[in-house]
């Protein structure tokens, strides 16, 4: 399976891909960093990384998208720039009807490190050691990008896994609430039916 990456940002968006093989193996196809001046209007800044989010897309033909999730920061002005960039990959993905999930940071810091609280040379070092990159991928950003990619390819099966389960569970239980409905009906029929015999 393949997945793009994508560790959302207005003045740095990086973007991942990762090839999912046989059991944990996985593989590094390419990664980079789209930068926008700080000083151009929002407007143009948005679409260069929505052209370049496109490009990606259709040069690498991901099967899913993977991106980090808003969280809460001190930062409203960062926050905005990371969920309006984080809506222009979903939509690109959507127009193309690919899979968009969002991993939380520490969902993606505990898939590759083992800890949720691991900071962001932490990350590297572990992914430059999964990816078996010869050098760490830099700025942060790229690495994030390729860890997003890489807990998706980890968890995403698991995940699947647990919702089919959850919903043979609740169609089971759909199944015996019905059956339950039934024969209560069946009950109340009879006894009316046993009272209208009696009356007569």
């Amino acid at each position: 399976m393949r997945v793009l990456g994508v560790d959302p940002g207005l003045t740095r968006c990086g973007l991942g891909v990762v090839d999912g093989g046989t059991g944990r193996s996985v593989a590094c196809v390419a990664v980079d960093v789209v930068r926008t001046p700080a000083d151009a209007d929002l407007a143009i800044r948005l679409l260069r990384i929505s052209e370049a989010v496109e490009h990606w897309l259709d040069t690498y033909r991901p099967q899913a998208v993977a991106v980090e999730r808003v969280f809460s920061q001190h930062n409203v002005r960062t926050v905005m720039g990371t969920a309006q960039t984080g809506g222009i990959v979903a939509l690109a993905a959507a127009r193309r009807g690919l899979p968009v999930v969002f991993h939380t940071p520490s969902e993606v810091k505990a898939a590759v490190t083992g800890s949720g609280r691991a900071d962001k040379a932490q990350v590297t070092i572990m992914v430059t050691r999964l990816l078996k990159l010869a050098q760490a991928p830099t700025p942060a950003d790229a690495a994030d990008a390729l860890a997003l990619a890489i807990c998706h390819l980890w968890r995403e099966p698991m995940r699947a896994r647990i919702a089919e389960a959850e919903a043979r569970s609740a169609e089971i239980a759909r199944k015996h609430k019905a059956r339950l409905a039934a024969a209560a009906r069946a009950g109340r029929a009879n006894t009316t039916t046993k009272r209208t015999g009696t009356t007569r």
